[in-house]
């Protein structure tokens, strides 16, 4: 098995449910992800250690998920020379806008991407792309997988003509 190129950190293990996604999308393209949980205010220590070293592992693209403070992918991403991809996780009282203004008010200088609270598979899917900006074969897997939402999108739209309105909905609704 080859050195995992992508890495995915949260802040705890209450935030591996929203996480699972980008494994998950990871996995989709035969990419196996280095998983850990790394608290950047329970275990400082091993959150500097991991992200000053990651990049000497073979990791090329962190994934940080965290909710709350939600300090984790900054902190990494002031650490690490790495592009960082920041998950805010819904937390419970604010159901994650505190998590996304964390992680999104980054200094200049120290970037790191955001995407959409819990949004995780776009996460993993972005890491993915990163990847293939320098792997052809995995660039065509990226390509073929657009493809696939694009053929979903039609899909559905020929059976909206299809059925009409009212009734394309009714089956939508309709238990499996």
């Amino acid at each position: 098995m080859s050195q995992p190129e992508i890495a995915i950190i949260m802040g705890s293990d209450s935030d591996l449910p929203t996480m699972q996604a980008a494994i998950a999308a990871c996995e989709r393209f035969a990419l196996v992800p280095h998983v850990e949980i790394i608290s950047a205010h329970r275990t400082p220590h091993r959150m500097v250690e991991f992200a000053q070293t990651a990049h000497s592992l073979g990791i090329k693209v962190i994934i940080a998920g965290a909710g709350g403070a939600a300090h984790l992918p900054g902190m990494v991403a002031a650490l690490t020379p790495l592009p960082v991809i920041g998950v805010p996780v819904a937390s419970r009282h604010l159901q994650g806008l505190d998590s996304l203004y964390s992680i999104v008010q980054m200094p200049a200088g120290i970037p790191v991407a955001t995407v959409a609270i819990g949004n995780a598979q776009n996460a993993g899917l972005l890491a993915v792309q990163i990847l293939a900006a320098q792997r052809p074969e995995l660039l065509e897997q990226v390509i073929q997988f657009r493809k696939g939402l694009e053929d979903m999108v039609q899909a559905k739209q020929h059976r909206l003509t299809e059925l009409g309105v009212a009734q394309y909905l009714a089956v939508q609704s309709a238990p499996s």
